[in-house]
């Protein structure tokens, strides 16, 4: 007897739940990461992955954010790089996350094709992502930014010297400069610049990073490095010839015009101005290793690639 009540109390709750259930108000759906196919010309075979956040500025800018090796996009996606993402909800700008697909899931930033503006690796593929997403928003040229962690960071100094005519600004988390990584054997890993051993002078920094865009004269994007002292997967003295490339670039002094200390353990020189969004700024994290991004440092990443202006319209639309 007490079975049969419990299955006809049952038949009657069920159906009145399912209807409690639809009259109940939703949580909106959250913007999530969006696999894009058939991007453009991809030789490397990366993946691209493509976060429009619910709500678009009116112009919005175009950030481009490279993983670390071993990394995903879905990885620096909710991990490391989550404060760009909460960003982009605040701000309205749209994120492009490439994905290395080979052994390691490292980015090329060591053979000659990677060294080449449209040389036919893994910066050819990625600048195809910038120009489907330029295809399909309004998004604003004078506002594409690239941001990296290790092999990312290495690949944002690439990326910088080969499109600078794309890219405002940049900045990289524990990298190289621009070409130190080079390889002819092919081997993607450089033992002496990952040592900090590869030294030149800033004029021979800057010439390496201009013949990888042979014959552009114009301006390039304004560089942001992040290091820490006690770094040995990619050596500590790889920030100050960091600065010796950027400088040389922008045609400064390597002395600068502004030394402060945002944070206890940190040291931060700015050339070419004093302020947030100087031409060349430099961040070294005393006692750290090869660890950034750690918590806060996105917030100042942010702000130096011109990403923090509101400006927030309608919803973005559905495209995919």
């Amino acid at each position: 007897m007490r079975r049969t009540l419990r299955a006809a109390l049952a038949m009657v709750l069920l159906p009145l739940a399912a209807v409690l259930t639809l009259l109940a108000p939703q949580p909106a759906a959250a913007a999530g990461l969006t696999r894009i196919t058939g991007f453009g010309n991809n030789p490397t075979n990366l993946n691209m992955y493509l976060y429009v956040p619910d709500h678009l500025a009116s112009r919005p800018a175009l950030l481009v954010l490279v993983h670390y090796c071993g990394g995903s996009a879905g990885g620096i996606f909710g991990g490391n790089g989550h404060d760009y993402v909460s960003a982009a909800d605040r701000y309205g700008y749209i994120i492009v996350l490439p994905e290395a697909t080979r052994d390691g899931h490292c980015f090329d930033v060591s053979s000659p094709a990677a060294l080449k503006r449209n040389g036919g690796s893994d910066s050819t593929g990625i600048m195809s992502m910038v120009g489907y997403t330029r295809q399909r928003y309004n998004v604003d040229p004078a506002r594409i930014v690239v941001s990296g962690f290790s092999s990312g960071a290495m690949m944002t100094n690439v990326l910088a010297a080969e499109y600078p005519d794309v890219f405002s600004a940049a900045s990289a988390f524990s990298g190289v400069p621009a070409g130190c990584f080079a390889t002819r054997d092919g081997s993607q890993w450089n033992s002496q610049c990952s040592g900090g051993n590869v030294r030149k002078s800033a004029q021979q920094w800057g010439d390496l990073a201009r013949s990888m865009y042979p014959g552009y004269t114009g301006h390039y994007p304004r560089m942001q490095v992040w290091h820490g002292t006690t770094d040995t997967t990619l050596a500590y003295p790889n920030f100050g010839e960091e600065i010796k490339q950027w400088t040389n670039l922008h045609a400064l002094s390597q002395t600068p015009t502004a030394t402060d200390r945002p944070q206890s353990a940190w040291t931060r020189t700015r050339y070419g101005g004093t302020g947030a969004q100087s031409p060349v700024e430099g961040i070294s994290i005393a006692g750290t290793g090869h660890t950034l991004p750690q918590g806060g440092m996105l917030a100042y990443a942010v702000t130096f690639l011109g990403l923090d202006r509101s400006g927030l319209t309608t919803p973005a639309p559905s495209t995919f």
